[in-house]
C-alpha cells in the first residue's frame, strides 16, 4: 500500500474492504477491534482467513495479549514486552503441555536435601519453592530448589543469656515469600526476614510447649498456641513487632490456621479439641463449631471458608465422619461432605481449584469434594496405613501416606500415575506447575541405639527422614540430570572423590 506504483492493488484491497460484510469502509478500527475482543483463539484463526483486514485485525497485539492473560500466563507482564503476543501464547501452551506430559511420565530431575548435622528432621515446610527444615539439633536450614545446587543458609538462632547448652529439638517450622518462623520444644519462637541474613529479626517466647504454629501466607504474621493460650504476633506501623493479641481458649489447641488475605486485624481459626475458635481482635471468644464428644481431626482455611474433619462415634450415633464446611463471614455451616467410617487426617481447601476439595482419611483413601455437592467427585485407594498428606489441582493429585509412598494421581481417570517410596510417613507435600516437593518425617526423634552422650552430631541415614525436590522443567533438566553427588565441589569433604571424570567434563586429573 506504501508504495505508490502499484495502483492496482491499492484499488483491489479498497474493493476487498466494500465487499467484506458489515464491515464497511467508514467503521474506525478501535470499534472492529472491539467487535473482534469477543473471539476466542480459534475463531480469531477463521476470521484470518477472510480478507487482508481481518488479518491484520484479527491478529492485533492487544488481543492476544488480552487472550494470554485471561488462559492465565505471563500475568506479570505489559503489552510492550513481546513483538508477537499470539507467539507467546503459543511457546506458553506448548511448555504447559510439555510440563503435563512430563509429570505422567515422571521425566524430570529429583534431588535429596540432606543435612546430615541436623540429626532426625523434626518439621517441613516450603512456598514458592523455598524449603525450611527444622531438626532434633535445634538448626533450621533452607534451601532454594529454583538454584541450581540447592544451597542456602543455615538460619541461626538467637542466644539469650542461658543458652549455653545443646538446642532444643525444633518443634514446628513455617516460610511464606519473606518470613521464616520456626518454634522450638522449650517454648522459644524465633522469626527470620529471608532478605535480612541469617540472624533473627525477632523472638518471643510461651511458659509451656508449642502445640500449633501458624504463618501468614503473604505479610507479616505469626500466631502460636501454647497451653490454653493463642497468641499473634505482627509489626506495627514503623516495624517493631509486638503482641497484636491474646486470646484465652477453653482446651488444647490442635490446629492453627491464619485466615488468608485479611484486611486490617489477622483474624485466626484454632481447632482445639472439639471446639472450632475464630478469633478476631474485636470478638476474642467465637465458637465456630462446638459439637461435644465430637473432636477434630484436621483443619484448612482460605479466604472466606474453612474446612475441617469430624471424627464421631457411628456405632453410638450413627453419624459417620464427616468434612464440615463454614463461611467465616456469616459463621453458617455451608456443608457436610463424606460419608466414611475412618477418621479424617488432612484436607486441603486453600491450593485446591475454585469450589473443590481434596481429604486424606484413615480409610486409606484420598476422596475429591465439589464444594457445590455433598457426594465425592473421585475416590481413590491410596495408601495402605492411611493418608497423611494431599493437594490437587485442576487435572492431578499428589498424596502422601503413612507408609513413606508418594502417589501422584490423573483426578479424572481416576489412575495412578507413578510412586516413590521412602522409610517414614509422607508430612509436606507441595507442588507447583513445574515441581514437587515432598517430606518424609521420622515418628521417632531419639531412635534406639543412638547415645545420648555421643559427640558426633550426625545419626543413622535411616532414622534421620528425608526431603526429595522434583524438578519437571525441560530447561532444566540437562542440568539437573547429573547426580547430586557429581555436583559437589572440592570445599566439600563428601562426595569429593566421586566427581572427578564423571560429570564434570573441565577437571583434569
Amino acid at each position: 500500500l506504501k508504495k505508490p506504483n502499484k495502483l492496482f492493488s491499492l484499488f483491489s484491497f479498497q474493493n476487498e474492504i466494500n465487499e467484506v460484510p458489515f464491515f464497511d469502509i467508514q467503521l474506525p478500527y478501535e470499534l472492529a477491534l472491539k467487535i473482534f475482543q469477543y473471539l476466542g483463539k480459534t475463531e480469531l484463526g477463521r476470521c484470518a482467513q477472510v480478507s487482508r483486514t481481518w488479518k491484520v485485525l484479527a491478529e492485533d497485539e492487544v488481543l492476544w495479549y488480552r487472550l494470554c492473560q485471561q488462559e492465565g500466563y505471563l500475568l506479570d507482564t505489559s503489552i510492550s514486552d513481546h513483538s508477537c503476543w499470539k507467539l507467546a501464547l503459543k511457546n506458553c501452551r506448548a511448555r504447559e503441555r510439555t510440563l503435563k506430559t512430563n509429570w505422567k511420565n515422571r521425566i524430570g530431575a529429583v534431588s535429596q536435601l540432606q543435612y546430615e548435622l541436623g540429626k532426625i528432621l523434626c518439621d517441613v515446610h516450603s512456598c514458592d519453592g523455598v524449603v525450611i527444615a527444622g531438626y532434633t539439633s535445634g538448626e533450621v536450614r533452607l534451601w532454594d530448589t529454583r538454584t541450581w545446587d540447592y544451597t542456602a543458609p543455615i538460619l541461626e538462632p538467637m542466644h539469650g543469656p542461658g543458652d549455653a547448652g545443646p538446642q532444643p529439638h525444633v518443634s514446628f517450622v513455617r516460610i511464606n515469600s519473606s518470613l521464616a518462623v520456626a518454634a522450638y520444644e522449650d517454648g522459644i519462637v524465633s522469626v527470620w526476614n529471608l532478605m535480612f541474613g541469617r540472624e533473627p529479626i525477632h523472638r518471643y517466647q510461651h511458659n509451656q510447649r508449642i502445640q500449633a504454629l501458624a504463618l501468614a501466607s503473604e505479610g507479616a504474621t505469626v500466631a502460636t498456641a501454647s497451653g490454653f493460650e493463642v497468641k499473634v504476633e505482627s509489626p506495627n506501623d514503623r516495624g517493631f513487632w509486638q503482641t497484636t493479641a491474646t486470646f484465652e481458649i477453653q482446651k488444647l489447641v490442635n490446629f492453627l490456621n491464619l485466615v488468608p488475605d485479611v484486611m486490617g486485624s489477622p483474624v485466626t481459626v484454632a481447632a482445639a479439641e472439639d471446639i472450632v475458635y475464630l478469633l478476631k481482635t474485636e470478638d476474642p471468644g467465637k465458637i465456630l463449631h462446638s459439637v461435644y464428644g465430637q473432636p477434630v481431626t484436621c483443619l484448612d482455611v482460605s479466604a472466606h471458608e474453612a474446612a475441617f474433619g469430624v471424627k464421631t462415634f457411628g456405632w453410638l450415633l450413627n453419624e459417620p465422619n464427616q468434612i464440615l464446611l463454614y463461611n467465616l463471614e456469616t459463621s453458617q455451616c455451608l456443608k457436610k461432605m463424606g460419608n466414611s467410617i475412618g477418621d479424617f487426617t488432612c484436607v486441603n481447601l486453600q491450593n485446591s481449584p475454585p469450589n473443590m476439595l481434596v481429604t486424606g482419611n484413615k480409610d486409606r483413601r484420598v476422596r475429591v469434594f465439589d464444594l457445590r455437592k455433598s457426594e465425592s467427585l473421585c475416590s481413590l485407594y491410596a495408601h495402605q496405613l492411611g493418608v497423611s498428606a494431599v493437594q490437587m489441582d485442576d487435572w492431578k493429585i499428589v498424596s502422601g501416606g503413612e507408609e513413606g509412598l508418594v502417589c501422584v494421581w490423573d483426578q479424572r481417570m481416576g489412575t495412578k500415575l507413578w510412586e516413590m517410596h521412602a522409610r517414614h510417613p509422607v508430612r509436606h507435600v507441595w507442588f507447583n506447575s513445574h515441581s514437587l516437593i515432598t517430606a518424609n518425617i521420622p515418628d521417632e526423634k531419639t531412635p534406639r541405639g543412638a547415645s545420648i552422650t555421643d559427640d558426633d552430631l550426625t545419626a543413622h541415614r535411616k532414622h534421620r527422614g528425608i526431603i526429595y525436590a522434583y524438578e519437571f522443567s525441560v530447561d532444566q533438566l540437562a542440568v539437573e540430570s547429573i547426580l547430586p553427588i557429581c555436583r559437589s565441589s572440592y570445599d566439600e569433604v563428601t562426595g569429593y572423590n566421586y566427581n572427578i571424570g564423571l560429570a564434570v567434563p573441565y577437571d583434569n586429573i
